[in-house]
């Protein structure tokens, strides 16, 4: 699978988490699709209440292995941080979503009629 953004990358594939090798068998990872399907009637406010649920799904997961970390019940410490670190990248990446949408509105609210 390549990346929404591979032509960026000048042709070159950049793989998921899930097409690395030996990364399907780490536990805490999940093998999310990296584009979400446009349609609906709603477009764009689904692909938004799609990347909301996958970040709710993501800290979750981080949030459960914390709290396993913390009790001593966690088994590799390396399954937290990996799910730390998608939990912060999803949320920054909502964010900039988020940022990107009021920004786009308020241009849109300047423009005369």
């Amino acid at each position: 699978m390549t990346s929404p953004i591979s032509a960026i990358g000048m042709g070159i594939p950049i793989p998921s988490f899930g097409d690395v090798a030996g990364a399907a068998g780490v536990t805490g990872t999940t093998g999310t699709s990296a584009a979400a399907p446009v349609g609906g009637d709603n477009g764009f406010a689904d692909v938004l209440a799609g990347a909301v649920d996958r970040l709710n799904g993501v800290q979750a997961n981080a949030s459960d292995l914390a709290v396993q970390a913390a009790t001593g019940d966690l088994r590799d410490a390396h399954d937290y941080m990996i799910a730390s670190a998608e939990a912060k990248l999803a949320t920054e990446t909502v964010v900039t979503l988020k940022n990107a949408a009021v920004g786009a509105f308020t241009e849109i609210m300047r423009m005369p009629v």
